[in-house]
């Protein structure tokens, strides 16, 4: 029978040479393989970079990950029980290996068990030994029985399926990095796919007949995944911008009543100081009113509300500047023409105490008025005489409706309101407060209208059916218990650069404030998994511009910073794809705990993803340049150590849509590519051709 001592020693392959927290120098033997070990049970690759070996010590064996191979001009080893003593001593190549220890492996309940750490390092003379397949396969693996979700094959590891805890993986945040043609983009096929699949499958397992109740959205600036979920039927949405060119597709809708005060800002460039305010002002009014269909008395309860804020500032004091004199007198000028249009239009029920309010404001008026060379003013306003009006306002403003709770209705609710009526309200605001506001204002209206009337984006931001914000959750976060499908795919290829910006700045911003109020109603947070395509180009580093007003692009990268930072108490994970990693947001990348890393040959994309690592990886990260498609390194939480997996092979069919052109096979005739312009024309400026000039 063989004892547990000969076997190791039947593995053995070197001796430790120095020792160090992050580095481990190992002699080989001069008999250890030179390609091939075939003393592990079956044959493996050895000596290679990235395969690993283990380190026998008192706490178990610490495993480490070769990172370099070497040859060293020295004597010629001595070979205890045989007489080398009379061999001529030439300097002979004696290999030597590096090693990175990633952590330590422990037999316990009759399987290997991997834990992250050194528990103790080896010292100089350790034996090292080759692991056997059951070892490589535990600590490439994990033996974890969350390990839910599969990802594809280790080929350094005898081709070991690998799997993942979702939790760990999409709790944390996740990048997916690459060059362009790296295969970033079926990596996040896959693992969509993949995720939805397995979860299936153990419903199965367990006799269930249900569908998961999972949430995938993928935001696609570049229309590349589209079709490669068809197969999946109901359980895919897509949704495109007018016209529709795939069959199943809806159109994509995202009202600008769905803004918020900050993102209209953005989009309409309005400035500060000037026009902020009074565009906040106009959105609060217009949201408000479309809350109680903009009835009369809902006007006369929303003009008292709006007097006793403006009161407000005078309270305790009265006004006590000349300024403060002509403010106030003409704001009480101006409710007083609008009281008494309101009384011919309301309810007789509420003619008493309008008549009252409208005659203590007359007579005060007529008391503070006076006139000056031809100029009329107003002398102050004590605070007893204003803080009558403030109470007759609010027994009118109970009459009206005691329900009525203005201070819930904010220039950010997302209350449906009519857009075309923006412009003219702004500018009716701007009118009351002095001619140079007006003038500030026309700038911003123009923008407005031009922004409206653009026949590129009214489909998406001014469509004819405006759905509610009750649809618009259903559609794009997907029904109760993911009745309608757990995948949303949102093209957003024909999207106007202009407001592409916006429309995922917006779009993210509504994922993260419905699974907010989810929370909040249910005291549980509904998972949800947003991917985004192309991230270094909407989640760029912030560059000073200047400007105090932000744009959609500082809009966009600060809702993901805010994702990043609190989606998970929410249950919103967020994976990002990109090509070049240093141009993202450091806040939102060091928030990302775990990676998938395909080929990268730019030096500051490396320099970056170094920094982001642990030191453990940092040698396995050389082989970024010379990673082949399909090939990624996964490291961080989600598993114990880096891993080098070969991606599941997809169809066709359920690849994206991200080929590399055919340059060769179209040049030379092997493939077809005819050219119909008349078409592209049409589509491009929504005119048939009997609609222009036709020329001979």
């Amino acid at each position: 029978m063989t004892s547990p001592i000969s076997l190791i020693a039947s593995r053995a392959i070197g001796v430790v040479e120095s020792v160090s927290p992050d580095e481990i120098y190992v002699f080989l033997d001069i008999d250890s393989p030179r390609n091939t070990a075939l003393n592990t049970g079956v044959p493996t690759s050895f000596p290679r970079i990235n395969s690993f070996v283990l380190l026998p010590n008192e706490s178990g064996a610490v495993v480490g990950i070769v990172v370099w191979l070497g040859i060293e001009r020295s004597a010629y080893p001595k070979r205890q029980g045989l007489k080398d003593f009379g061999l001529i001593d030439l300097p002979f190549p004696l290999r030597k290996m590096c090693l990175c220890p990633i952590g330590t492996l422990f037999f316990d309940e009759q399987s290997w068990r991997l834990e992250r750490g050194v528990h103790a390092f080896p010292s100089v003379g350790d034996t090292v030994i080759l692991p056997t397949p059951e070892q490589t396969i535990a600590i490439v693996t994990g033996q974890e029985k969350e390990s839910r979700v599969y990802l594809g094959t280790c080929p350094s590891a005898h081709d070991v399926p690998i799997s993942v805890d979702p939790d760990k993986l999409f709790g944390r945040h996740l990048a997916i990095l690459g060059n362009t043609g790296s295969g970033k983009s079926c990596s996040v096929a896959s693992l969509v796919r993949s995720s939805i699949e397995c979860a299936q499958a153990s419903i199965k397992d367990k006799g269930g007949i249900k569908t998961p109740n999972a949430r995938f959205i993928i935001l696609d600036p570049n229309g590349e995944y589209s079709r490669c979920f068809q197969d999946l039927g109901s359980g895919c949405r897509v949704f495109q911008v007018p016209p529709v060119s795939n069959g199943p597709a809806s159109g994509f809708r995202l009202p600008a009543w769905m803004w918020n005060s900050s993102e209209w800002a953005a989009v309409a460039q309005a400035a500060p100081k000037t026009q902020r305010p009074v565009l906040q002002a106009a959105l609060r009014n217009l949201r408000s009113g479309q809350h109680s269909s903009m009835t009369t008395e809902f006007r006369l309860a929303a003009n008292c509300h709006a007097l006793q804020g403006f009161l407000l500032q005078y309270a305790g004091k009265g006004t006590q500047s000349y300024s403060d004199n002509m403010n106030c007198g003409g704001r009480l000028t101006r409710f007083l023409d609008d009281v008494r249009e309101y009384r011919s239009h309301v309810d007789r029920r509420l003619h008493d105490a309008i008549d009252n309010l409208g005659k203590t404001v007359s007579s005060l008026l007529q008391h503070r008025r006076y006139t000056s060379n031809g100029r009329e003013g107003f002398n102050g306003f004590g605070d007893v005489e204003l803080n009558s009006i403030v109470q007759l306002t609010k027994n009118v403003f109970s009459l009206v409706n005691g329900d009525i709770e203005f201070s819930e209705i904010t220039e950010d609710s997302p209350v449906i309101f009519e857009t075309e009526y923006l412009t003219e309200h702004l500018e009716a605001l701007a009118s009351q407060e002095s001619n140079s506001a007006a003038q500030f204002i026309s700038t911003l209206t123009m923008r407005i209208r031009s922004m409206l009337s653009d026949a590129r984006m009214k489909d998406v931001i001014n469509p004819n059916e405006h759905p509610t914000l009750e649809e618009w959750l259903n559609s794009y976060i997907g029904k109760n218990e993911a009745e309608d499908g757990q995948l949303t795919i949102i093209d957003l290829s024909l999207v106007p650069y202009e407001i592409l910006h916006l429309v995922i700045s917006v779009s993210s911003r509504l994922i993260l404030e419905a699974l907010q109020r989810y929370r909040k109603i249910n005291q549980i947070n509904l998972p949800t998994v947003l991917v985004l395509e192309e991230a270094h180009t909407f989640v760029a580093k912030r560059l000073p511009h200047g400007e105090e007003t932000p744009s959609p692009s500082d809009m966009c990268r600060q809702i993901f910073e805010r994702i990043a930072r609190e989606g998970r108490k929410f249950g919103l994970s967020l994976v990002l794809s990109s090509q070049r990693p240093s141009e993202i947001s450091e806040t939102v990348l060091s928030q990302c705990n775990s990676f998938l890393l395909h080929r990268i040959t730019n030096d500051k994309d490396q320099e970056l993803i170094s920094r982001l690592v642990p030191d453990t990886a940092r040698g396995l990260l050389r082989e970024l340049p010379s990673l082949p498609t399909k090939h990624c390194i996964l490291l961080g939480i989600a598993t114990k150590v880096p891993v080098l997996i070969e991606s599941k092979n997809l169809s066709s069919a359920q690849r994206p849509q991200s080929d590399d052109p055919d340059f060769w096979d179209v040049w030379t005739g092997r493939k077809e590519r005819k050219i119909d312009w008349e078409k592209v024309a049409e589509d491009w400026t929504g005119q048939t051709s009997d609609r222009g000039i036709k020329q001979n």
